[in-house]
């Protein structure tokens, strides 16, 4: 049998975003981030597996902790509005980031804050300030079903 062609579909870096439901003036679009745009990484497991004598017993996480980082431009206001949020309060709530392609889910972070702000060099070659978001992402809802 042939290899089957398989469209692998576009990727649009412009529809990458960052929302902050209860600071909309925080929201984050491709205009306002650097050629890095955004990145989420989950940390720890989704699951653990405890070793017994023979196997293992599976224990599903209700959540795993989450980072988004973004590349804000200095050049922007945007960039100063993160830093002066951060003077008044660092807790954010939910954030949604959005992905490049229509074909991956949004995905929200709960109970979300700003964990680090990094302005960079001021040598006028970098344009960029990294901001470290970090929240729970809920896991395993199945767990909450108790019948």
């Amino acid at each position: 049998m042939a290899n089957p062609y398989l469209n692998a579909g576009p990727l649009n870096r412009v529809r990458c975003s960052v929302v902050i439901a209860a600071f909309p003036s925080l929201n984050i679009i491709s205009q306002y981030m650097g050629k890095s745009f955004a990145h989420i990484e989950f940390e720890g497991d989704f699951n653990q597996q405890i070793e017994t004598a023979t196997g293992v017993v599976n224990s599903p996480e209700p959540y795993v902790m989450a980072t988004i980082t973004v590349g804000l431009l200095r050049s922007q206001a945007l960039a100063a509005n993160w830093l002066a949020q951060a003077q008044d309060t660092s807790v954010l709530g939910d954030v949604t980031i959005h992905s490049d392609t229509s074909a991956f889910p949004a995905i929200t972070l709960n109970d979300t804050g700003i964990r680090m702000i990094s302005p960079g060099a001021f040598d006028g070659t970098d344009p960029v300030v990294r901001l470290t978001l970090r929240g729970s992402f809920n896991a395993n809802s199945s767990l909450w079903s108790f019948t």
